[in-house]
C-alpha cells in the first residue's frame, strides 16, 4: 500500500501540517516570542551609550562575573556526577533504584526558595553537615561556595535526564565486540560509550548552565548576596526594579537574554558537530 505522504525526506508532510504548525507558532508566540519581543522593545528605548553604561557599571560586570563562573562550575560537577548517576541508573539494578531515580527530579519538584532554605539549615555554620565540614576550612553556606551547591542542586536532573535514554539505549553489542576484538574496559569506555553520549551530555550539561545562569530562588538564602562579592545577576534585576529603574532592569534582562541566545546557539553547532563527527 503507498501512502500518499512521505516522512523525513522533505518529499511530503504528514496530513494536518498546517493546522498543527499554526498552533505551534501561535503557542510560542504568546508564551515566549511576545513576552522576549517586548522586553527587547522596551530596552531599545534607551540610547545605546545608555545601554553600555549601565551593563559596564562595576556591579553589574561583577554579578555577570559571579553568576557566569558559578553557572559553569556547577555545571561542570553535574557533567561529571551527573553521567556517572545516569550510568548507575541506566546499567545497574539495586534495591532502592526506584527511590534513587526518584530522588534526582526532587529539583523540578521542590520551591527553588523551599531548596535554598534547606541547603542554607544544613550547610549553615550550625548546620547538621556545616559543623562537620567547619573545622576543615570549608564553608559553604552564605558564601559563593553556596551559589555553586544552589546551582547543582537545581541543575543536576537536566544532565541526568537527558544522558540517561542515551546510555539505556546504546547498542551493548557495540561493547561486546570491542571487548572481543581485545580491547580493555577504559578503551571501551573512551572508543564506544563516552563518543555515543557526549552530545546529550553536553546538551544536558548545557541546559544546567542555563538554568543555573537564571536562577533566583534557590541562591538567595544560601548566599550572603553581597555586592561585589556574592550578589548574582537576577538579584540585581529585581533589586533594580525594587528602585524603579525599569530601563536598568530591562537592559541587563536583554543582555541576559542574549547570551543565553548565543549559548543555545553554540551548543547546537557543537552538537551537530559531534553527531556529525560519530555518523563519519
Amino acid at each position: 500500500m503507498r501512502f500518499p505522504f512521505k516522512l523525513r525526506n522533505g518529499k511530503g508532510k504528514m496530513p494536518g501540517f498546517g493546522l498543527s504548525m499554526g498552533l505551534s507558532l501561535s503557542y510560542l508566540s504568546f508564551l515566549i516570542l511576545i513576552p522576549i519581543s517586548s522586553l527587547v522593545v522596551y530596552a531599545a528605548k534607551m540610547p545605546l551609550k545608555d545601554y553600555f553604561g549601565i551593563i559596564l557599571d562595576e556591579r553589574v560586570v561583577a554579578a555577570f562575573k559571579i553568576s557566569f563562573f558559578s553557572a559553569i562550575a556547577a555545571a561542570l560537577v553535574n557533567f561529571v556526577f551527573g553521567f556517572i548517576i545516569a550510568w548507575v541508573l541506566a546499567r545497574y539494578d539495586f534495591v532502592g533504584k526506584r527511590i534513587v531515580d526518584a530522588c534526582v527530579d526532587l529539583p523540578f519538584a521542590v520551591p527553588t526558595a523551599v531548596a535554598g532554605i534547606s541547603l542554607a539549615t544544613v550547610f549553615s555554620a550550625n548546620g547538621l553537615l556545616g559543623k562537620i565540614l567547619l573545622p576543615f576550612g570549608i564553608s559553604l553556606g552564605y558564601s559563593t561556595a553556596g551559589i555553586v551547591l544552589a546551582l547543582i542542586f537545581i541543575g543536576l536532573p537536566f544532565v541526568v535526564r537527558t544522558v540517561q535514554p542515551i546510555i539505556e539505549e546504546s547498542d551493548a553489542a557495540l561493547e561486546e565486540a570491542a571487548a572481543s576484538l581485545g580491547a580493555n574496559w577504559f578503551q571501551i569506555f573512551v572508543k564506544v560509550i563516552f563518543p555515543a553520549v557526549l552530545p546529550a551530555l553536553v546538551t544536558g550539561a548545557t541546559m544546567a548552565f542555563a538554568r543555573g545562569l537564571g536562577e533566583y530562588g534557590s541562591v538567595i538564602f544560601i548566599s550572603s548576596n553581597m555586592p561585589y562579592v556574592s550578589e548574582i545577576v537576577p538579584l540585581l534585576i529585581i533589586k533594580k526594579l525594587m528602585q524603579f529603574d525599569y530601563l536598568g532592569a530591562s537592559a541587563i534582562g536583554v543582555t541576559m537574554l542574549i547570551i543565553a541566545f548565543i549559548m543555545m546557539f553554540v551548543t547546537n553547532i557543537l552538537q551537530k558537530y559531534m553527531l556529525k563527527g560519530r555518523q563519519s
